[in-house]
């Protein structure tokens, strides 16, 4: 028996998640959100959110940022206003899978209220170390475009050592640039150590800014703070990778003349076929190895 599978908005990471998903047999795939996009997919239902057979959805693909608070769904290839709301969603079987890149507390209330199984694409610590590879990537495209300076001999320093802190820390290392790490974690920082990079206790970052070139920012939660940003360099560069609204004090950093750029969504930028086959690939595994959850055939 076929499964019916929704993709309700997305960007560019979207486009070859659809190509990869086209290729499994014994799928019926439709798109909502997509009616702008210039190069159409040959075989792939399009239709308008209300008009979606919702009764018969097996799978929803949500974007990479869900919804927002509202339920708003983000559509970057479509001016359709697509909100998922609690008497949507309470049409869709009880058994279906909604897939979404990070999710809020009112998208978790939603699937709890329904009954509905939410996967949050980004909480996978398979997706996530995937996806930090084409964000440190576009870490180093900023870098570049943003300074008048090589990396090669930067003073780096990462604040965050999780998924994404580390595989930053790691690629600006490669490329010669000295740098440091600050975190909280006290087994982070002997890792850190053994890395051969300079640890910094993540509340005595102020008392290294000085020294710094490039102020790379992987926590979402205000970590540079006035302080930290008083005493860098007045040439020195921030990019902040947390998700919105990133962990800077972006108003401070103006007031003293600091450029400081929160870099949203840098895989779908950068790397989007690549990010796109990450997704696609984590969601096949799914959906092939979890056949009692879903009935897969």
């Amino acid at each position: 028996m076929k499964q019916l599978i929704a993709v309700i908005g997305g960007d560019a990471r979207y486009l070859e998640l659809i190509r990869q998903l086209q290729a499994i047999e014994n799928i019926d795939l439709v798109l909502v959100g997509y009616d702008k996009l210039e190069q159409g997919f040959t075989g792939v239902n399009q239709t308008d959110f209300n008009e979606l057979d919702v009764m018969n959805l097996d799978i929803i693909i949500l974007p990479i940022t869900g919804t927002d608070e509202k339920g708003r769904v983000e559509t970057i290839f479509s001016d359709q206003d697509i909100v998922i709301t609690e008497e949507w969603l309470s049409n869709v079987k009880d058994k279906a899978i909604v897939f979404t890149g990070i999710t809020n507390k009112h998208l978790s209330e939603l699937m709890e209220k329904t009954n509905k199984t939410l996967i949050p694409l980004l909480d996978r610590d398979d997706v996530a170390i995937y996806n930090s590879i084409p964000t440190a990537e576009g870490a180093i495209m900023m870098a570049i475009e943003n300074t008048d300076y090589t990396i090669h001999s930067s003073r780096v320093i990462v604040t965050g050592f999780g998924r994404v802190g580390n595989t930053v820390a790691n690629k600006f290392a490669a490329l010669g640039a000295k740098v440091s790490v600050a975190t909280k974690n006290s087994t982070d920082l002997a890792r850190i150590t053994e890395m051969g990079l300079t640890p910094i206790a993540l509340n005595r970052l102020p008392e290294y800014t000085s020294e710094c070139d490039l102020l790379i920012n992987t926590i979402p939660a205000k970590v540079i703070t006035k302080d930290a940003i008083q005493n860098l360099p007045s040439n020195a560069v921030i990019i902040d990778l947390a998700s919105k609204p990133g962990g800077t004090d972006f108003d401070f950093a103006k007031q003293r003349g600091i450029e400081a750029i929160l870099a949203r969504s840098l895989p779908s930028i950068v790397a989007p076929k690549t990010a796109g086959k990450i997704l696609a690939d984590v969601i096949i595994q799914i959906l092939t190895k979890e056949k009692e959850l879903l009935e897969w055939i």
